[in-house]
């Protein structure tokens, strides 16, 4: 059906759908790269390594190099521990509250965009569907404008058609399984911040 056809050529057989799902796949890509780079930039350093380092230059009374160290440390466990050790020597309940916000905040940015990819696989494939119900109608207009049947009266709409279906796939199925794996990143960064904080906590108590 396809032979010979070059990519733009199938795209136009799909019609104004195919346009839209090639918007979709575009910034999805375009999220999901830019979202890759920024969680890879932020995991480099391993939490267990820079609390150890942490609790060795706190127990040491070198609080100035253990603010430097979360400073030089861009992760977001180490942007919460640098805001409960701006208050060190404050109450408790203080120190705890600003890296609460501060796990907050970053959970905000690690978050940020990936809803985008969420909603392109959740729609991409109604979309698709959508595409299909037009290539369907096409098929039968076809039919009632030559007032008979046959193939080659109802190719281009079956062709657009199944064009739509399968690019709603291509591009949701890629999507929702990045997505999934975004959370899933999203959950261990969370993960990192809280016991980073309940760790920092035990190290200032016992300072």
């Amino acid at each position: 059906m396809f032979a010979g056809k070059s990519l733009w050529a199938v795209i136009q057989t799909g019609g104004l759908t195919m346009l839209i799902l090639l918007s979709c796949s575009v910034i999805s890509l375009a999220v999901i790269f830019e979202r890759l780079m920024y969680f890879r930039r932020r995991s480099r350093v391993k939490r267990a390594q820079f609390m150890q380092d942490l609790r060795q230059e706190i127990t040491n009374g070198r609080t100035p190099r253990a603010v430097e160290l979360c400073r030089k440390t861009d992760t977001p466990f180490a942007k919460v521990a640098l805001s409960g050790l701006t208050l060190a020597g404050h109450h408790e309940k203080a120190v705890s509250e600003a890296m609460e916000r501060e796990i907050t905040i970053e959970t905000i940015k690690l978050e940020r965009y990936t809803s985008i990819v969420g909603t392109i696989g959740s729609t991409a494939v109604y979309i698709g569907l959508f595409g299909t119900v037009l290539g369907i109608i096409r098929a039968f207009r076809d039919i009632s404008t030559a007032g008979a049947g046959g193939i080659n009266v109802v190719i281009q709409g079956i062709s657009e058609a199944l064009v739509c279906t399968a690019a709603g796939l291509l591009v949701a199925i890629p999507a929702v399984i990045t997505y999934n794996f975004f959370i899933r990143r999203i959950d261990n960064f969370v993960a990192d911040m809280e016991l980073c904080a309940s760790e920092l906590m035990d190290v200032l108590s016992v300072k």
